[in-house]
């Protein structure tokens, strides 16, 4: 008989008191307990096991569970008798920043109070036990969703004084989804604020802190020292690049294939891979999304159970508002073209809107691509250069959710992109001009959302457009794009997979006013520039007829669109 499976439980203790489904990741106590760093900062993508694992050490060391060793009965921790004996023995201090998602630097700062005033509140047996003196006392009343910024900040070095007094050891922290408060102060435009809050929380918990033996913080992204960790020189940061604790976080193809068999379903091996392998943390390749495979288990069926489990309001921003370079790449990533480029996997958010590498650094710390190769140090020969990644979607689900995302970019107006796109396929002008321009007048602002809006150059329209493309037509059609005509153009060809089907090309043409007076005009030159750069060669070279072989300008002025053959 299978165990259980506890969709969404992330309390270790209720998972292993219920006999869940569960994987065996006790060997990172060990790893971690043995390797003595101070401060321990995991990032890993969401619902990777961050939230189990910090349960799991909380459950083993806390002295709250002291003589709770059958919560580890049977798993590789207790087969050491030295960490049976060390089992229970540390006070800890345990919270998390994951609901902290609040539109407002001071609703923001109320949640991460409230949550300190909760650890009060839950051991407020220390304000009764007589160890503390009347100051003590003082602060430890102080402590609210409203105090003081001073008080804030030294709450938790303060708390973890009073457990030494009470228990004559040091604190372990342990702080969960750290960066969740700050992903959200960037989408909603008070980071500075809250990166001066937090930092110094952060400073008076993990470095100015006389009474913490351990801590350990995870989240998705390493937030670059100089935001909020400029103090904190005592840092182990251990990032998806790193070897530390590579099978600790995610399902390795093992832990996958010998699951599937516990629930009969070893022929669904490849479906499993192809659908959510492809994650790599240091050397350690073929890690599954543990999410996925634990709905997969339970459900018997394929679906995109990782990447619809919450909002992807900061990649969908980043994508959407992205300029020309941004798109262009995406663009080829969904086509299946690799993409070359440096990463920092000290993600400066204050930079995102305007560093590429910072955004293929977010979305590969968050999981949505993957290393495929890089450049060794070594075969470097210029100190100045940055090393390059060969980077690639991870897998078959976040392609697909990629595809959901970009459709709901034109959810608003998904009639009229479908009524296109079938206008398109039957060589309908007319048609197609009254769905493109009714779509480019409602959208153009959604889309054309950067500093400066422009409403003579819709780049982010007609990109979005070409990704909206690239995504309804990928199983019919193999779509590429020349981008060697400069800003402003941008031809796109489509080459059938069936031999029914037309080629198209379509160039996209910004209006010159100075030598175009009509948008007819601004057509006629994007067919010419077809026809004279020979766009059409690399289609008649596979053998397609130039009868079959269809050809558009699309002539933009503001948001009004032209579209002829």
């Amino acid at each position: 008989m299978p165990r259980t499976i506890g969709i969404g439980r992330q309390d270790y203790e209720k998972i292993r008191v219920k006999n869940n489904f569960y994987i065996d990741k006790t060997r990172f106590i060990k790893d971690w307990w043995e390797a003595e760093d101070d401060v321990t900062l995991i990032t890993r993508p969401r619902r990777f096991g961050k939230t189990l694992n910090m349960s799991m050490l909380e459950k083993f060391f806390s002295v709250e569970y002291s003589g709770r060793g059958e919560l580890f009965e049977g798993l590789f921790i207790w087969e050491d008798e030295g960490y049976r004996q060390l089992q229970g023995t540390y006070p800890v201090v345990s919270i998390s920043f994951a609901g902290v998602k609040e539109n407002t630097f001071s609703e923001a700062r109320k949640s991460i109070c409230r949550i300190l005033e909760e650890q009060y509140n839950k051991y407020d047996f220390l304000l009764k036990s007589n160890l503390l003196n009347g100051k003590e006392k003082a602060f430890y009343q102080e402590v609210s969703a409203h105090m003081s910024d001073s008080t804030a900040g030294t709450a938790l070095r303060s708390l973890s004084g009073f457990f030494y007094k009470y228990y004559g050891k040091k604190v372990i922290i342990l702080l969960d989804e750290y960066d969740t408060p700050m992903q959200e102060a960037y989408v909603n435009g008070y980071w500075n604020e809250l990166a001066g809050f937090i930092g110094s929380l952060f400073n008076f918990t993990f470095k100015e802190n006389p009474y913490l033996e351990r801590g350990v913080m995870t989240g998705i992204t390493r937030i670059s020292k100089e935001s909020i960790f400029s103090d904190l020189n005592n840092l182990e940061v251990v990032t998806t690049t790193s070897e530390k604790y590579a099978s600790a976080f995610g399902f390795t193809e093992n832990e996958v294939f010998e699951s599937l068999e516990e629930f009969g379903l070893s022929q669904k091996a490849h479906e499993v891979k192809t659908w959510y392998d492809g994650f790599t943390f240091g050397k350690q390749t073929d890690i599954y999304n543990p999410w996925s495979v634990i709905h997969y288990l339970n459900k018997k069926k394929v679906g995109l159970y990782w990447a619809n489990t919450s909002s992807n309001r900061l990649v969908g921003k980043l994508l959407r508002e992205g300029n020309r370079e941004i798109k262009q790449a995406f663009e080829g990533l969904l086509a299946g073209t690799h993409l070359i480029t440096p990463i920092d996997e000290q993600i400066v958010y204050e930079q995102l809107d305007t560093n590429e590498w910072s955004i293929w650094s977010l979305l590969l710390a968050s999981g949505y691509l993957k290393v495929v190769s890089y450049e060794k140090y070594e075969e470097i020969r210029d100190d100045f250069r940055e090393v390059n990644y060969e980077l690639d979607v991870t897998n078959l689900e976040v392609r697909r959710m990629f595809g959901g995302m970009i459709k709901g970019w034109f959810a608003e107006n998904r009639a009229d992109y479908n009524d296109f796109i079938k206008a398109l396929l039957l060589d309908d002008i007319k048609a197609m001009n009254i769905y493109m321009n009714r779509m480019s007048f409602e959208m153009f602002i959604y889309f054309d959302t950067g500093k400066k809006l422009s409403q003579s150059e819709p780049e982010r329209f007609y990109h979005g457009f070409v990704l909206g493309l690239i995504v309804e037509l990928a199983g019919r059609y193999m779509i590429t794009s020349n981008r060697e005509s400069g800003f402003g153009r941008y031809d796109v060809v489509l080459e059938p997979l069936k031999q029914t089907d037309d080629a198209m090309i379509l160039e996209f043409k910004v209006q010159d006013q100075a030598d175009e007076a009509e948008l007819s005009a601004t057509v006629k030159a994007a067919l010419e520039q077809i026809d004279r750069k020979k766009y059409d060669v690399s289609l008649t070279a596979k053998g397609i007829s130039k009868e079959r072989i269809r050809k558009y300008g699309f002539a933009f002025c503001g948001k009004k669109v032209l579209i002829g053959r």
